[in-house]
């Protein structure tokens, strides 16, 4: 932050912006009950207006009141000049929705101010301050609207700091959202979004400014901290050009938060189990990419189950990426085991059994590369798997970050595509065989399954819809299958609920922002 303010104090601006809760990252969570840590971010907030001039320094912070009534923790922009903190807004609208929990914390601005600075009055929001505009929203979900009330106390400039996660096509939609609140309130507003990401929410930058017309007339980079300079006074309009293809956003998206997720916890390698089947490819490809072909190591694991073209297509993606691999066949490891556990069960080890054990083994070595070499072990399952359970736990669910948790077979197949559009990096072959688990002799997914195509459309109208038994029936006229896949994904809460935090690019993921119970009945 210090670092930036000098930058934009030595271009000569009046005022410089940072997001929501910047000093601190966000969601801080569990760590504004601490009280320790609420001591030092007021200790940095001080060490930050102290070392500000005639320029100002607005930041997102937590911060404290002496109310007797609640929490008395807040969410608020902090704007700093003249060595000290001079005008504090706390945010109004505490979101409690998907992966939003800020009303476990923080307490609600009691009324919004206007602040007098350089000849401007800075109506001065939080991130979902904004998003409440009754001529944007159909239905909204608060009675009030701060912006308005800021418009109405005779704002002449709108500012925003947001920490808003990404998810396909919400740029588009703040960029729609923003242009219409500018244009009816006849104000400049410069919206401020952070960029990073905190394990599995992904925050894709591209801070937009707006006249008063609602014209685009900045725009930051995506997935890159950036500096621009906003001239409220300026009618220049520039093109937005800051989204692109479902492929290519999602992508770029988990790319950024598999670096991110390296670069805040210290990993330096990665490790990926290679099966030779699409998902593990597409990981591998991510993980290059991330953090350079030099750290990425793959393990080949095959069984006697294994197709050789398991092994060919996983040496020829190796190649391609350049990258070290190992190969270790599971099976001696295998047979010792069912030879040792065989007499506990008089001989009569199921099928089931028997397959997850080979999935076990595998996890097994895998994370004796992440435990002996500090490599932080990617998992490969996709959101197909996720939802309906087809995976195991303590086996290929092993690992610190699900990359495709989020992600849905058939789009694992479209973002393979997009990559290979101008060269084969991943092998055709891959792409283009049947997906199988390779757990028993000529096994395929879709003997347990429905075709990706339709689980995936299940799965989305059920997901990320919402929508009922009875309304995806509408749709999808086999109401077996969508009894028996809604069925599935309520019975496998327990294993999502021990998986690895997955990266967030829907508007509705696993994880954090969408909690069912473990043990419930209610379908019967």
């Amino acid at each position: 932050i210090l670092d930036g303010y000098k930058k934009a104090t030595s271009v000569d601006v009046d005022l410089v912006i940072f997001p929501e809760l910047a000093l601190v990252g966000y969601p801080p969570r569990d760590l504004v009950e601490k009280a320790e840590f609420r001591n030092a971010v007021s200790e940095k907030i001080n060490e930050l207006a102290s070392q500000t001039g005639e320029t100002g320094l607005l930041f997102g912070a937590v911060t404290e009141d002496d109310d007797q009534v609640g929490t008395n923790i807040h969410n608020s922009a902090v704007l700093c000049y003249n060595g000290k903190v001079q005008f504090i807004q706390p945010k109004s609208l505490i979101p409690n929705y998907d992966v939003f929990d800020e009303m476990r914390y923080f307490e609600p601005a009691k009324e919004v101010f206007v602040h007098e600075f350089k000849d401007e009055k800075l109506g001065i929001s939080v991130c979902e301050d904004i998003w409440n505009d009754a001529d944007y929203w159909y239905k909204r979900r608060y009675h009030t609207d701060p912006v308005e009330e800021l418009v109405n106390k005779d704002a002449t400039v709108l500012i925003n700091i947001s920490a808003s996660p990404y998810s396909y096509g919400k740029r588009k939609e703040r960029r729609e959202m923003l242009s219409i609140l500018c244009k009816k309130d006849k104000l400049p507003l410069a919206y401020v979004c952070n960029v990073g990401a905190h394990t599995d929410l992904v925050f894709d930058g591209a801070s937009m400014c707006f006249n008063s017309e609602g014209d685009l007339t900045a725009l930051g980079k995506a997935y890159e901290e950036d500096f621009i300079i906003f001239d409220t006074k300026s009618d220049e309009e520039i093109k937005d050009e800051s989204e692109g293809t479902f492929e290519e956003e999602v992508l770029n998206a988990l790319i950024f938060g598999v670096k991110e997720y390296c670069t805040k916890l210290n990993f330096k390698k990665i490790v990926v189990g290679l099966s030779g089947g699409m998902d593990s490819a597409l990981v591998t490809y991510i993980a290059v990419e991330a953090i350079g072909n030099e750290n990425v190591h793959v393990v080949m694991m095959p069984s006697e189950y294994s197709s050789k073209g398991s092994v060919t297509d996983s040496e020829k993606l190796i190649e391609k990426l350049d990258i070290s691999s190992d190969n270790v066949s599971i099976q001696p490891v295998v047979d010792k085991t069912l030879e040792t556990i065989s007499s506990s069960f008089k001989n009569n080890l199921n099928k089931i059994t028997k397959e997850n054990l080979q999935a076990r083994v595998r996890g097994i070595y895998l994370m004796a590369f992440s435990n002996n070499d500090n490599y932080l072990l990617l998992t490969t399952g996709n959101k197909s798997e996720m939802a309906v359970g087809y995976c195991t736990l303590y086996g290929d669910m092993c690992g610190g970050l699900a990359v495709l948790a989020d992600i849905y077979k058939s789009d694992v197949y479209r973002i393979a595509n997009y990559i290979n559009r101008d060269e084969e990096i991943i092998p055709q072959t891959i792409i283009d065989k049947a997906p199988s688990a390779e757990l028993s002799p000529n096994q395929k997914d879709q003997d347990l399954l429905p075709p990706y195509d339709l689980l995936d459309k299940i799965l989305k109208m059920y997901l990320e819809e919402n929508k009922e038994f009875s309304e995806i029936s509408e749709v999808i006229s086999d109401k077996k299958i969508v009894e028996k896949i809604l069925r599935l994904v309520d019975i496998n809460e327990f294993k999502r609920n021990q998986a690895a935090p997955a990266l967030k690019v829907s508007r509705k993921a696993f994880g954090y922002g969408r909690r069912f119970p473990i043990v419930q009945k209610w379908r019967n």
